[in-house]
């Protein structure tokens, strides 16, 4: 499912930001197909039931992922030590778009954390 939004969005990024936040998009969609995507807080982001999973964005200086959720940068701490990092947000290259494997493991623990919420 595509958003026009997004669409819209991306088209106002210049390159080479574009097309690695195209790539980002695309694998998050292969993760989570089922996701909405939506413009939340500005940004590119992906829904599941309601909750926002993920986004991302663009900078003059680099890209960024958010997993809306500082525990999750927590949590990877050690797989994200090549990162520029802060509580929310993970910076990465205008030029290179985050390893397929590292966006499934944030996806994959933002929705085990929020499933552990659940249950408390």
């Amino acid at each position: 499912m595509t958003s026009t939004q997004v669409d819209l969005h991306l088209a106002k990024i210049q390159e080479p930001h574009r097309s690695t936040l195209q790539t980002v998009r695309k694998i998050i969609l292969e993760i989570i197909p089922e996701a909405e995507e939506v413009i939340s807080y500005g940004f590119p982001g992906y829904k599941l039931k309601g909750k926002i999973i993920c986004g991302f964005d663009a900078f003059k200086n680099h890209c960024s992922f958010f997993p809306h959720s500082s525990l999750v940068i927590s949590e990877l701490s050690a797989e994200l030590v090549n990162y520029k990092t802060s509580k929310g947000a993970l910076q990465f290259d205008i030029n290179k778009p985050l390893p397929k494997a590292l966006i499934r493991k944030l996806i994959q623990t933002r929705l085990r954390l929020l499933e552990e919420t659940k249950k408390n």
